[in-house]
């Protein structure tokens, strides 16, 4: 049996939020963080800690749900997010990550409930160790200016720390990608698109794959 899809009979009801990033004081600003970023929002929102728990990541508990930052590093997020929908058999769709996207603008937010990886390598990890391209997503904007990021230069780009200009906006989509997370918790994927995804129109959550390059 697919280890993403358990028997209906069997899976739980709890959700599980996914914040992608790097261990280390020294990846903590970088642009690949934010995923980690906004789980720790929640998490301070809501009065936990996380503290290091199992499936190699750092984990809190909320009423309905858990939050998992891994510390298997971004290429290997795939190991801890298949061994967490195991333990607590739950199906892909109840699992939202939480990422950076570079060819988002810095500050735009946008929530899928399935799609491709986009050539992020911390989802692709996780979709194919769920064996489902089924796996809501949440992409925070981190490119700063207009210009797209040369292929060549997107690895060094996404770890390094935001420019100076950049950190009250960095904050405010923290804030917002929060709020994304506690509505998709809370009302649903449908429910979050509406409200979240680009200047606010309603998306139907039947759109089709995430496009996003």
């Amino acid at each position: 049996m697919d280890a993403a899809e358990p028997d209906a009979g069997a899976a739980s009801s709890i959700k599980l939020v996914v914040g992608l990033g790097n261990p280390g004081a020294e990846y903590r600003d970088t642009r690949h963080n934010v995923g980690f970023r906004v789980v720790e929002e929640v998490a301070r929102r809501a009065g936990v800690r996380l503290r290091a728990g199992e499936c190699h990541s750092l984990m809190a508990t909320l009423p309905g749900a858990l939050l998992a930052l891994p510390q298997t590093f971004m290429n290997r997020s795939g190991y801890a997010a298949r061994c967490l929908v195991e333990k607590h058999g739950m199906p892909s769709t109840a699992v939202l990550v939480v990422l950076d996207e570079v060819a988002l603008p810095l500050g735009k937010l946008r929530l899928r409930p399935s799609g491709s990886p986009g050539g992020h390598r911390g989802l692709e990890s996780i979709l194919e160790s769920l064996q489902s391209a089924a796996v809501p997503r949440l992409r925070l904007g981190v490119r700063e200016g207009e210009e797209p990021v040369p292929g060549d230069q997107l690895a060094d780009y996404v770890l390094e720390p935001f420019t100076g200009a950049a950190r009250e906006q960095v904050d405010e989509m923290v804030a917002r990608g929060a709020d994304a997370v506690e509505v998709w918790l809370r009302d649903g994927v449908e429910r979050a698109m509406a409200r979240f995804n680009g200047s606010g129109t309603v998306t139907s959550a039947g759109a089709g794959p995430d496009a996003s390059p």
